[in-house]
Formats: structure tokens, C-alpha cells, sequence
């Protein structure tokens, strides 16, 4: 990856605006939902009506149908949102693709992006473009809704103010932070304080959980030596017959520094085309800037469901204690997770 330097423009932002690959077919038939934890189940329900509900264009009034099995309330004032709230790997992103899947318009009337690709996309068309591109559609999907960031969450929530007066439905997720396992509302009350005036326009859905990636699983493998990584990059590649493009081979402290001279809009099209990353020295971050690029990466690393191989430490040493208890760190528990199911999904090209 240290050798792409990729040009994404503003026109393949938006048509990238999908659900990632990794949940091409996340449908609510596909998600299963834990026996003892009821609020999986019901928000499947819920979600389903809602979908069910976002068939008609924005403006004729038919998409504000009772979803939430209520009376119905004045114009305008309708709930258009839905938020999930819940922890991590409790299957958020799965529902929330499930539901751009089901909602009954083309795929050009629906987007669907992480918060991040959200303001990456304003920052790349600027607000009033950003709000006449999006206005049109049926429904934003908006994954990872970050918290923890004031400036960017005011524009964000600025942004779906006037969504919402054009009509578009809005969904969300965010994860719960780490400190706050355990309390009775998660995020929720976080993310209703945060979206200001659009809170109203919200219905909650809690989804308890533990993290499905873990569930039943063996520990995380542990990282290989650098010979064997490099050995699978260079058999990947002529397995494939598809060179060295089929996989990536880095040394991860120069990874780490390439990525600070590559926009984190582009870590998408940083990863295209392969078929396994692989990396060697594994190491501490060493600052938090670096931290969060690298966080940008294990999401799209993920979303793009590219199996990791690495030598050095382990993923759940990357970021010291000092990130995993600071502002950031629902960012950084994300990250390890990911990084270790992607090293698990390792263990097939190995055996390869």
C-alpha cells in the first residue's frame, strides 16, 4: 500500500456511497438474532416496517406511514430517524445495510457511508452541494456516527437538518463507549444531546449484545514471523495470477507513515483490488493522529473483508493505555476487534 497513491474525485464519493462489500447481502433474513437478547429481534421488526415505509418519494407524505405503530402526528414533526444503540459486533452495520437493502427505491435514491465518509464527502463538495446531492434521496444511512468530535458532529447535525426538511430519512449507529458498558441507555443520550434539534426526529432502538466477532471463538491467532507473511504476500500474488496486486506486503511503521500523506477518503481505493494485506513489525502507535488513520484503515480493511497477516505484536497491543481510557477509545477498541477478525480470516490464505 506504502506505493499507491490514490486520486479519488467527488462524483466516485457519492456513487460509493453503498454498503460496504462485506455486507452486500445483509438482509434482515440473514440476521440472526440472539435468543436471549429480545431487542434484536424486535429491532428487525421495527426496521422492517420502517423500510416498508420509505416507498414512496420524498414530498408526497405516503413514506411518513405509522412505522412505529402510532398515531399519526402533524406534518413535519413526523419521526424520520431511527438510531441504533448498542454496543460493539452486536450486529449494527448488518441491520443498517439490511435496511438500505429493503428500502423499496433504486440505489440512487438511497446512500449509505460512515460518518467519517460523510464529512470527507462535505469537505470534498462543500455543505450546499453536499445538501442538493443528498436531498433527493429516499434515505442516509450513516454508520459509526463519531460522538467525540464537536466540529464535525455540529456540521453533521447541521446537515441532516436540512435533509430532514427535504424529506430524506435518516438512520444511524454509534458504539457505546467502553466506560459506559453496562449503563442503562448506552449512547443513546449522548447521541440525542449531540444532534441538538433533531432529536425529536429520532426513535432509539436498543440492541444489547456481546460482540459477535468474539462470540464462541477461540482467542485472537497469534502473529506470525516476518518469513511466513512474506512468504503468503508472494504466494497470494502468484495464485492469483494477479501479481502483486493481489496483495500488499508493508513494514508497518512505514504503512503508518504513508497513510499521514494519503486523505483518509482515499483508504478505500488505498486497499482496491486486493486480496489480503500483510503486514511486518507489528508495532505500538506511536501518536494519536497516527491512531486514528490507522483506525480509517481497519475500517476499510473490514468493510472490504481483506484478511490480515502481520508479524510483530499482536493487535490487541497496538494502542497504548493511555488511548484505550482517553476520548478516543470506542474508536480504538473498533479497531482491535476488526483487526483481530481480519487476522482470523488470515488463517484460509495460510492454509492455502
Amino acid at each position: 500500500m506504502c506505493a499507491r497513491e490514490p486520486r479519488v474525485d467527488a462524483g466516485r464519493l457519492v456513487a460509493e456511497m453503498v454498503p460496504p462489500p462485506r455486507f452486500d447481502s445483509a438482509r434482515f433474513a440473514t440476521y440472526v438474532p440472539d435468543p436471549g437478547r429480545p431487542g434484536q429481534a424486535e429491532a428487525v421488526t421495527v426496521l422492517s416496517t420502517f423500510a416498508a415505509g420509505l416507498g414512496a418519494a420524498p414530498g408526497t407524505g405516503q413514506g411518513k406511514r405509522r412505522w412505529f405503530g402510532r398515531k399519526p402526528e402533524a406534518a413535519g414533526t413526523a419521526p424520520r430517524g431511527v438510531y441504533l444503540d448498542g454496543g460493539y459486533g452486536v450486529g449494527k452495520t448488518h441491520l443498517l445495510a439490511s435496511l438500505w437493502h429493503a428500502t423499496p427505491a433504486a440505489p440512487e435514491e438511497k446512500a449509505f457511508g460512515t460518518f467519517v465518509e460523510l464529512t470527507n464527502l462535505v469537505g470534498a463538495l462543500g455543505f450546499q452541494q453536499t445538501v442538493r446531492t443528498l436531498g433527493g434521496h429516499r434515505l442516509l444511512c450513516i454508520d459509526e456516527f463519531e460522538l467525540d468530535d464537536p466540529g464535525d458532529t455540529v456540521l453533521v447535525s447541521s446537515l441532516l437538518s436540512r435533509l430532514v426538511e427535504a424529506g430524506v430519512a435518516l438512520a444511524a449507529t454509534s458504539n457505546t463507549l467502553p466506560g459506559k458498558l453496562g449503563e442503562g441507555r448506552f449512547a443513546a443520550a449522548d447521541f440525542m444531546r449531540e444532534i441538538q434539534g433533531l432529536s425529536a426526529r429520532f426513535r432509539p432502538l436498543r440492541i444489547d449484545g456481546e460482540d459477535y466477532r468474539h462470540r464462541g471463538l477461540p482467542e485472537a491467532p497469534a502473529p506470525l514471523t516476518t518469513e511466513q507473511v512474506t512468504r503468503a504476500a508472494h504466494a497470494t500474488a502468484r495464485a492469483t495470477g494477479a501479481g502483486a496486486g493481489a496483495a500488499s506486503l508493508d513494514d508497518f511503521p512505514a504503512l503508518l507513515a504513508h497513510l499521514a500523506t494519503v486523505h483518509p477518503s482515499r483508504y478505500g481505493a488505498l486497499t482496491e483490488g486486493l486480496r489480503v494485506a500483510c503486514f511486518t513489525d507489528v508495532g505500538p502507535v506511536p501518536d494519536q493522529s497516527t491512531a486514528l488513520r490507522l483506525v480509517v484503515l481497519a475500517d476499510r480493511l473490514y468493510d472490504r473483508a481483506i484478511p490480515v497477516l502481520a508479524s510483530g505484536l499482536p493487535f490487541d497491543r497496538l494502542f497504548g493505555e493511555e488511548m484505550l481510557n482517553g476520548g478516543y477509545r470506542k474508536k480504538y477498541f473498533r479497531a482491535i476487534s476488526r483487526l483481530t477478525a481480519l487476522a482470523r480470516d488470515a488463517k484460509s490464505v495460510i492454509a492455502e
